[in-house]
């Protein structure tokens, strides 16, 4: 019988030592597939897998944005909620420096820089969520109400249908 070897990523180690209870699921990732993908193979809902994003404001500074995967962020919205002009997404390697994950396996786990963070509020309402673990196609499944305890997220209304 064999057993499936788990990445031990920074965000395993951050998890592990906050005592937080979950579990972890690979699957084949793809290029741009994001949370369709995972969801697919994974035989899970899409709206439970929550994709982290790092983007920045004008003035290039960051900020985490975990959100429903079957949703987009408002950046209109979220750009007035944060009090700035204008919220985009970070070039890929931009995020990677910011958050030590690459793009498709980012995380709000362990990142290198701590960042605020920002919450869809509806995610709470879900009893599970699938979040990455920071490596492509690698998810971890816990209580959404984990994320409150571990990186202290402001709550947000800017998700919008994708």
């Amino acid at each position: 019988m064999s057993k499936e070897k788990f990445p031990v990523t920074q965000a395993i180690r951050f998890l592990r030592q906050a005592k937080v209870e979950f579990e972890e699921f690979l699957y084949e990732y793809e290029e741009r597939g994001g949370t369709a993908v995972a969801a697919r193979e994974l035989g899970i809902d899409e709206h439970a897998a929550v994709k982290t994003l790092i983007m920045e404001n004008e003035n290039k500074q960051p900020v985490v944005v975990l959100m429903h995967g079957d949703m987009e962020v408002s950046t209109k919205e979220l750009a007035r909620f944060l009090g700035v002009k204008t919220i985009m997404p970070c070039l890929p390697e931009i995020a990677g420096k910011h958050s030590g994950y690459l793009v498709g396996g980012t995380t709000p786990f362990g990142t290198k820089r701590v960042m605020p963070v920002y919450i869809e509020e509806s995610i709470l309402e879900l009893s599970k969520i699938y979040i990455n673990g920071g490596k492509r196609g690698y998810l971890l499944g816990l209580d959404p109400k984990e994320l409150i305890r571990l990186v202290e997220p402001t709550l947000v209304k800017v998700g919008i249908p994708s």
